[in-house]
């Protein structure tokens, strides 16, 4: 791109307006641009003139070579401070998860005690699905609220023992496939609620 300086109403090039040391800096990049400017001794802003709007429209800067390159290094050290970070915070939200996940499937033990262990684990682990929507994340479910650990468990019975997900690719209503198949969750609840009576049995 061309670049001319006005200067008391005639065009002329950088170099006769002493400009011509500077390099071009494009617009875009907010932070690179004030620190560009900020440590240059001479800037100039870069217009064009759109003519559809009438009217001048910013493309960049012009700053000293130098100052551009102790900016580039400064924002490149805040995009590796910020990818340490996010990376801190990734563990850290997956380390969150994990505890959560954990006391999630104790609850779930807790309350159905004939659950296998794997199967309230796997049950946890799709309800507390950070950003999914689904009970485990809803505040009760933060909460380890007994009836939001039931809900979650519900489902999982729902999807996984029952023809459910079968009778509503079908084309079965909603509450109707629910209702063929309540019968087949219930028991699959009442086994698991009474599995402290096997065990207690098991232990005498």
């Amino acid at each position: 791109m061309a670049l001319l300086v006005l200067e008391e109403g005639e065009s002329r090039c950088l170099d006769c307006a002493d400009l011509g040391h500077l390099v071009f800096l494009p617009r875009g990049d907010t932070a690179l641009t004030r620190r560009s400017r900020d440590g240059s001794a001479l800037s100039a802003v870069v217009v064009r003139f759109n003519r559809r709007r009438s009217r001048y429209e910013r493309q960049g800067v012009l700053v000293e070579e130098a100052a551009l390159a102790r900016a580039e290094e400064r924002c490149l050290a805040d995009a590796e401070a910020r990818r340490r970070r996010r990376a801190r915070d990734a563990r850290r939200r997956e380390a969150e998860d994990l505890r959560f996940t954990e006391a999630f499937a104790r609850e779930i033990r807790g309350l159905f005690p004939g659950c296998p262990a794997d199967r309230a684990h796997a049950i946890a682990a799709h309800a507390s699905v950070r950003g999914s929507g689904r009970v485990g994340r809803s505040a009760a479910g933060r909460a380890l609220s007994e009836a939001a650990v039931t809900a979650a468990v519900r489902a999982a019975v729902r999807h996984t023992d029952t023809p459910y997900d079968q009778l509503l690719m079908s084309g079965v209503p909603r509450y109707e496939a629910r209702r063929r198949i309540a019968a087949t969750v219930e028991a699959r609840l009442e086994e698991w609620l009474e599995g402290w009576q096997d065990e207690l049995a098991a232990r005498a």
